[in-house]
């Protein structure tokens, strides 16, 4: 079991960088793994505050989440201690994925509260056409900057919301594969993944653009979801039939929406085919400002 062993979250917590990578005795030669946009927005300042407390630093840009961009990234991180991933899912995925290839630990440093990938043990790249998931390690570490998440565009935070909403058709599928195939299955990953999708389904009224408290509450929400998930050793806590539907739609829409969107607009669907109450599923979504039609 892969679990995060230190979590920041709140504004400025960025600062604790240093600090954090210091506790969790991660060595002094990092490897900072950014987009072109989140270079600007966080990847600079992650940097520059770990080298003003004696880390060696080198940043590493990634464009997508493929293998040419994983294999860049082992090559520039061959001598590095550790890696820290600042970013969106993109960059967090490849820093997951590189850093476990290389067996070394990372820092997720999400930009955005867009999908649980910030702190699972899944990653999704691109291959063949078609984008896979794949196992690989958790971050030892979480700083999430409420600062810097609220300032993301609004349709990032909805998308995290779709995605731990999705959260609830996952456990019903996982269930009906331990009844039907006895697949393994958590009852304290479930609940967990299950409490995630409820906080946001109770605050849905109170999720909007701006607001750091809005922030902190999806950003803890998709951290436990990850943890779940964590639990379990398996993606089923948090992934199911909606995911399904949103991999389907990734290769046949001619412009796919984002993940979390198209989970959450899955999640109405098959909640209805379990027979539950997918109206409180479409309300919660319309209230906070996420899609409920494909």
């Amino acid at each position: 079991m892969q679990l995060p062993r230190n979590i920041a979250i709140g504004h400025g917590a960025i600062a604790d960088t240093a600090r954090m990578c210091t506790e969790l005795k991660l060595g002094k030669h990092a490897i900072i793994v950014t987009g072109r946009t989140t270079r600007e927005i966080a990847g600079e300042s992650v940097s520059d505050i770990l080298a003003s407390n004696g880390f060696q630093t080198d940043i590493a840009i990634v464009t997508n989440a493929d293998q040419a961009n994983i294999d860049a990234t082992v090559k520039t991180a061959r001598d590095a201690s550790f890696l820290v991933g600042v970013g969106g899912g993109t960059v967090i995925d490849v820093a997951k994925l590189a850093s476990t290839l290389l067996d070394i630990p990372f820092l997720s440093v999400p930009t955005a509260a867009a999908h649980d990938g910030i702190a699972s043990m899944r990653a999704s790249i691109a291959r063949d056409g078609d984008t896979v998931s794949v196992p690989a390690q958790a971050p030892l570490g979480i700083i999430a900057d409420t600062e810097i998440i609220a300032r993301a565009p609004y349709r990032f935070l909805a998308s995290g919301c779709g995605d731990l909403i999705s959260n609830y058709t996952a456990i019903l599928d996982w269930q009906l594969a331990h009844r039907l195939r006895n697949a393994p299955y958590s009852e304290y990953a479930a609940t967990l993944s299950r409490m995630t999708a409820q906080i946001v389904m109770d605050r849905a009224e109170t999720i909007k653009p701006e607001l750091e408290e809005s922030a902190r509450l999806v950003i803890k929400a998709l951290v436990s979801s990850g943890v779940a998930m964590s639990i379990a050793g398996s993606s089923m806590p948090a992934s199911g039939s909606e995911h399904k539907f949103s991999h389907a739609l990734d290769r046949i829409a001619p412009k796919p929406a984002m993940h979390g969107e198209q989970c959450g607009v899955g999640t109405i669907m098959m909640m209805y085919l379990h027979g539950g109450n997918w109206q409180r599923i479409r309300d919660a979504l319309r209230t906070i400002g996420a899609p409920t039609t494909a």
